[in-house]
């Protein structure tokens, strides 16, 4: 699907909310991270790992959350590239709001190996965290150089998010994202812009176990890079509400895309 065509889906899905019930029925709305919303109102717990489609739910207020790789791989040509214990901590601000870090640990690639870049993310939830079968959120990011020589780029850069999903049927949904994002153009001294387009499915095999497959498209205003695709998929499995583990596969198509990226991690809130 070209991009102009599913951003025209996206905006014509977004403005249909829906009234079906999510989560709890309470009124969540008083609740800080100094005034933190009781664990029996917490709302189902929703990840932005393991596909690359971010989702449009926030971490309760008072509630942390841990998404992590164990160790991620991939492999570019003839370059391979190592990131141990990758993550993203998430703390809710309020009941629509959360504060995220994430952060490399450790890169170990073919030309040099330390700390990786980290971001600064902020998501809000524009409707359906606790209720409808559908929600939308905008996420502003930024990305700090805290990463070693040759490791990063040493350059500030930055984008914005915004995910979408819906119930498409029993036990299946349907996650949709447009991001742009900017990034630093070594060889031109300035920054070129970048569209993220993406595309999701889920399905609930048991209670426990989940299924996704997703569609990755990367669109650059930079003459001299070619445009990206890769095609995704994996698993999660729940141990309980508020742990799940997931394993997974992004396959490049076309453009510079990384041949193969293979990771497994886990989600803890708590």
């Amino acid at each position: 699907m070209r991009p102009r065509c599913l951003c025209a889906l996206v905006i014509v899905m977004i403005l249909i909310p829906s009234t079906t019930t999510r989560g709890q029925d309470a009124d969540k709305s008083s609740y800080t991270l100094f005034n933190p919303t009781p664990r029996e109102l917490w709302r189902p717990l929703s990840a932005d790992r393991p596909d690359i489609t971010e989702s449009p739910y926030t971490v309760d207020a008072g509630a942390f959350q841990l998404e992590m790789s164990f160790i991620d791989y991939a492999k570019n040509g003839g370059d391979e590239t190592w990131t141990f214990a990758p993550f993203n901590l998430k703390i809710g601000l309020t009941n629509d709001m959360d504060l995220q870090l994430v952060f490399d640990p450790y890169v170990d690639s073919d030309t040099d190996s330390g700390v990786g870049d980290s971001q600064i993310r902020l998501k809000i939830n524009l409707w359906g965290n606790d209720s409808g079968s559908n929600a939308f959120a905008i996420m502003p990011f930024i990305k700090l150089p805290t990463a070693s020589d040759d490791i990063g780029n040493d350059e500030v850069e930055g984008g914005v998010i915004f995910p979408y999903s819906t119930d498409l049927a029993e036990g299946v949904g349907l996650g949709l994202m447009f991001e742009t994002d900017f990034v630093y153009d070594e060889e031109d001294d300035d920054y070129d812009t970048e569209f993220v387009f993406t595309g999701v499915l889920g399905f609930d095999l048991t209670d426990e176990l989940g299924l996704y497959t997703e569609i990755v498209g990367i669109f650059t205003t930079d003459s001299d890079a070619d445009d990206r695709a890769l095609l995704g998929t994996g698993f999660t499995y729940a141990l309980d509400e508020n742990t799940v583990l997931d394993v997974g596969v992004n396959i490049g198509l076309t453009g510079d895309a990384d041949d193969v990226n293979i990771f497994s991690g886990i989600t803890v809130r708590f």
